[in-house]
C-alpha cells in the first residue's frame, strides 16, 4: 500500500513538474508574441541602411578631372582610370573609369579624398553575381539610379527596427523625426563620463 502511495506521489510531482515547464515554454512563446516584428519580406521589403553605411560607389563622369588621387589613396591602387591629355584646353579628358567590386575592401578613402566629390557612396548592398567579372563596374554602371533604398519605387523600404521609437511595432510610415528606443550614443557617453568621478570618490 505504501508503495502504491509512494509511485501515485512521485507520479504526481512529475507531472506538476511538466505543467511548469509547459507553462515556461508558452511564457517565452507569449513574450515573443509582443515583441517587435523583425521579419522583412525581401525583395519587396528593405531595411534602410544606417546613414555611414559604405554600399556600391557611386561615380558622377561629369565630375571627375582625372588627378587619380583615388588610385593613390585606396589600399590596393584598384580604380581605373584612363585619360587623355587635351592640348587644345591643356586638361585632361577622361576616357574610363571602372572599379572592380570583387576586389575593392570598401574602405571609403576614394570617397573622402575625391577633390571634386565625383564618389559617393551609396545604401546599394545587392551586388550578387553569377561570374566575378561582372562585378567589374565601368563608368556607366558605376552612375546608375537608384542608389538609395528609398529610391526605388518598387521597394516598401523599412527604418531599422532598432532605432523605432518606444512602443511602437509597425516600422511602415514612422514620422521623419522619430527617435529610436533607448538611449543615443552621446547620452551613453555622457552618463559615462558622469559615473567616473563618483567610482574614483568611492576609492
Amino acid at each position: 500500500m505504501l508503495k502504491f502511495l509512494r509511485q501515485a506521489k512521485d507520479y504526481a510531482q512529475e507531472a506538476v513538474q511538466a505543467a511548469r515547464y509547459i507553462g515556461q515554454g508558452l511564457a517565452v512563446t507569449f513574450d515573443h508574441m509582443q515583441r517587435r516584428p523583425i521579419t522583412v519580406q525581401y525583395p519587396y521589403e528593405k531595411l534602410i541602411p544606417s546613414e555611414r553605411w559604405r554600399g556600391r560607389i557611386h561615380f558622377e563622369f561629369d565630375k571627375c578631372i582625372s588627378c587619380e588621387v583615388c588610385v593613390r589613396v585606396c589600399p590596393i591602387n584598384l580604380p581605373v582610370v584612363d585619360w587623355e591629355y587635351n592640348k587644345e584646353v591643356k586638361k585632361k579628358e577622361l576616357k574610363h573609369y571602372s572599379i572592380d567590386f570583387g576586389v575593392c575592401i570598401f574602405c571609403g578613402n576614394c570617397v573622402e579624398y575625391c577633390p571634386t566629390n565625383c564618389l559617393s557612396m551609396t545604401e546599394e548592398y545587392e551586388m550578387a553575381v553569377y561570374d566575378r567579372h561582372e562585378l567589374n563596374y565601368d563608368g556607366v554602371a558605376l552612375g546608375r539610379l537608384p542608389y538609395k533604398v528609398t529610391a526605388d519605387p518598387m521597394v516598401t523600404p523599412l527604418r531599422e527596427l532598432a532605432y523605432l521609437p518606444a512602443g511602437v511595432l509597425d516600422p511602415h510610415n514612422l514620422p521623419p523625426g522619430s527617435t529610436r528606443a533607448g538611449q543615443q550614443p552621446e547620452e551613453i557617453v555622457a552618463q559615462h563620463q558622469a559615473q567616473k568621478p563618483s567610482k574614483e570618490i568611492n576609492q
